[in-house]
């Protein structure tokens, strides 16, 4: 079990980073269920998330179905339900799963867009580890599309999750309002929660200049290429893929370097800025 001191640090990350991104977050009430649903419709399109029922079931078993909404002045938000006809400004879903170990599979994490860049969504998942926490469970696993750099930097750099495995083509053919006709590859990451590696990430300090056995580098925003070239962009998808095969026998795994690029390393995931090659 996670120590008390752990625990009262994980919630302290989690309120600062509320406050720096203007919002509180914790778990939906049950009526706050539809607009939740709301703002994850208004991502990916509507009947390609949950339905309703299915999003009460998940809720009511316990697992972390969490809303951001705002933080007004006056007023104390923590009490406050969000309106239940707005989507709120945040919304994630995350459920219990036991392959490869106990852990939570953080399925769907969604932002308005004009609220984009505050931090909302590290927010919301800084919440759900503190939850998380709470109730034993210290790894949590999601899959996001390699290609995305800002996705990249959150997953891999703000919050210090590992890249666990390539999965190409993981959903088959999604056609929802994000990923259109592009293929569904994907990386999916575990969050190991207790870590140094995360530890160091969630504290906003250096991370490792890693040792590189290869590499991809990204375009600065591949969603627009996506959406203004699908041929370019399908080009890349195939680059990658080429790329991504020097990951196969699970010898290497991808990181980040501070220009934003992939590189590929064999280093210990949780090996310090300090450290000499080993």
């Amino acid at each position: 079990m996670t120590d008390a001191a752990t625990l009262a640090r994980a919630h302290e990350l989690a309120d600062e980073e509320d406050r720096r991104a203007g919002v509180v977050t914790r778990e939906a009430r049950p009526e706050e269920l539809a607009g939740a649903l709301a703002r994850f419709d208004a991502t990916w399109g509507v009947g390609r998330t949950v339905d309703l029922a299915s999003l009460k079931a998940i809720a009511h078993a316990g697992n972390t179905v969490l809303v951001a909404v705002s933080s007004p002045s006056s007023t104390d938000a923590a009490a406050a339900p969000a309106d239940p006809v707005e989507p709120p400004l945040g919304a994630a879903l995350g459920f219990l799963g036991w392959e490869g170990g106990l852990h939570v599979h953080s399925h769907m994490n969604a932002v308005d867009p004009a609220a984009r860049g505050r931090g909302i969504g590290v927010a919301l998942k800084l919440r759900q580890r503190a939850i998380c926490l709470d109730h034993g469970v210290d790894e949590v696993r999601w899959t996001y599309d390699p290609l995305i750099r800002r996705n990249a930097r959150m997953n891999l750099v703000r919050l210090g999750a590992e890249v666990a495995a390539y999965r190409p083509d993981f959903y088959g053919d999604l056609r929802d309002a994000i990923s259109g006709g592009d293929r569904s590859d994907r990386f999916e990451v575990r969050w190991r929660l207790t870590s140094p590696r995360v530890a160091r990430a969630l504290e906003r300090m250096p991370q490792p200049a890693w040792r590189t056995q290869g590499g991809l580098p990204l375009v600065a925003d591949f969603e627009a290429v996506r959406a203004a070239d699908r041929e370019t962009a399908a080009a890349l998808r195939d680059a990658s893929r080429e790329a991504f095969a020097a990951l196969a026998d699970g010898r290497l795994r991808p990181e980040l370097d501070a220009a934003g690029d992939y590189v590929f390393t064999a280093d210990d995931p949780d090996r310090s800025p300090g450290d000499g090659a080993r």
